[in-house]
């Protein structure tokens, strides 16, 4: 079967327009999970990095200031700028210390959609990423 003069290169332009019109939006649902998993993983790492810091603190003011500064610097090594970071004692608040007590740590944050043009407001979209890590003080401690 022969091509008209008028239908030569055709094939070539519509395979092109194509694989655009399929790979761009591929590469960006990529792009957005990729980052989603980041913060994800950044997460989960700064609420256990938190509480470790916490339970190795000599008392509860200071374990705040060490559980922030743990779960901000592992937060910053996946790149995720802003989270909210908070912690509590298990079963009270006052018991932190206590054998057989635990801290709990729950880091928050929303992980914007890549290129995502900042003009049109912060609020345009995102994924909430959380995570909840629990440390037991442990058992056998002595008390302070």
């Amino acid at each position: 079967m022969r091509c008209r003069a008028d239908e030569r290169g055709t094939a070539t332009v519509e395979f092109v327009w194509l694989s655009l019109l399929l790979l761009v939006p591929l590469v960006y649902v990529l792009v957005a999970v990729f980052d989603t998993q980041r913060a994800a993983f950044g997460v989960s790492t700064a609420s256990r990095a938190a509480a470790i810091a916490f339970l190795q603190s000599p008392d509860a003011a200071t374990g705040e200031q060490r559980a922030q500064v743990a779960a901000h610097a592992a937060l910053a090594d996946q790149g995720v700028a802003r989270a909210s970071v908070d912690v509590s004692c298990l079963p009270t608040p006052s018991e932190c210390f206590e054998p057989g007590s635990s801290v709990r740590v729950v880091v928050r944050t929303t992980q914007p959609l890549p290129l995502t043009p900042r003009a049109l407001g912060s609020r345009l979209g995102g994924i909430s990423v959380d995570s909840t890590h629990t440390e037991p003080y442990g058992s056998y401690r002595a008390t302070r």
